[in-house]
């Protein structure tokens, strides 16, 4: 095989710790009907990776396994029947969660449609740290729970990746916000516009927080419970974890909220809509850490420590 035929890519033959991680070579991938072939330049992680890295979750059993969703790159080739894009056009997007994954590698496929144009204003880095994380918020506060202008939105770990920028995207839509955070990230949750935050660690948001329309919550368990009560009749509760509480479908109901369990879904007119705001200058990913594709065991043991503030990302230096 050529050294053309053939990529690099961060996989793993088991699951455990970061240091199952390696680099290996592995064939390019060619796009099929309605995929492109995307030449990466940088991809996300998010704390779905070290899960799925760590054990089986969704996608027990497809070992040799290379991880990513995230993904900001040069088209390389389209396959038949792709309209949107040609090669050498700049896209980014997230591969179909969970089982169209694959993008920590210098090359990866995915359908067109989970692509869009990366805005000219940013680079690479910027827009590999957006994707799922964008998109999930979007999905959460737009598409799920309709936030409207004036209404009181309640984001937890709102330094978090999918946090930050929910709380841009609430203030674009002209909610009032509220984060969660430990006090060491107050400043920068309000700098991406929170109106409020509370210091989990030192006061029970209950106490503070109330007449809430929308809580999104990455956390679940206790927090999840919790944030029940500071919703108004009306609210919608929107969390990122299955609930560990058998009453809570009649707490909810008895006091007239709603609850949802969002999965985030690839996603055209959500990934054009992230692009609108980046371009309006509304939304952009605070990125911590930027580690080479080489150091992905680095980066998955950094975000593993749960003290990251928005986003780490792997960059992929251009083909030659």
């Amino acid at each position: 095989m050529t050294k053309t035929a053939t990529m690099r890519a961060i996989s793993q033959d088991t699951y455990g710790t970061p240091e199952i991680l390696k680099e290996v070579r592995i064939p390019r991938p060619a796009p099929g009907p309605s995929e492109i072939l995307v030449s990466v330049r940088a991809a996300g992680l998010n704390p779905t990776d070290w899960k799925h890295r760590s054990s089986e979750l969704f996608l027990g059993g497809r070992l040799p396994l290379v991880l990513g969703w995230d993904v900001s790159g040069v088209v390389e080739a389209v396959g038949y029947g792709v309209t949107l894009f040609k090669p050498g056009d700049e896209v980014f997007g997230m591969l179909p969660y969970p089982y169209g994954v694959g993008s920590h590698a210098e090359y990866v496929t995915g359908p067109a449609r989970a692509f869009t144009h990366k805005p000219d204003g940013i680079d690479h880095l910027q827009a590999g740290a957006l994707p799922l994380a964008a998109l999930t918020a979007h999905q959460a506060i737009v598409d799920t729970a309709d936030v409207r202008a004036g209404q009181r939105v309640l984001i937890h770990a709102a330094a978090g990746g999918v946090g930050h920028l929910a709380v841009q995207i609430a203030k674009a839509r002209g909610a009032y916000v509220i984060g969660t955070a430990s006090a060491a990230k107050h400043d920068f949750v309000r700098s991406v516009g929170a109106d409020e935050v509370i210091d989990y660690r030192s006061t029970d948001f209950r106490d503070v927080a109330r007449d809430i329309d929308m809580v999104l919550d990455p956390l679940s368990g206790d927090t999840r419970a919790r944030s029940l009560e500071v919703l108004r009749p009306g609210g919608t509760l929107v969390s990122l974890l299955p609930g560990t509480d058998p009453g809570e479908a009649a707490r909810a109901t008895e006091r007239g909220v709603r609850v949802e369990t969002l999965l985030v879904e690839a996603d055209h007119a959500g990934m054009n809509a992230v692009a609108e705001l980046v371009r309006a200058g509304v939304l952009r990913a605070h990125v911590e850490a930027v580690l080479p594709l080489a150091e992905a065991a680095k980066a998955h043991a950094l975000g593993e420590t749960g003290r990251t503030t928005g986003k780490i990302v792997l960059t992929v230096d251009a083909p030659a």
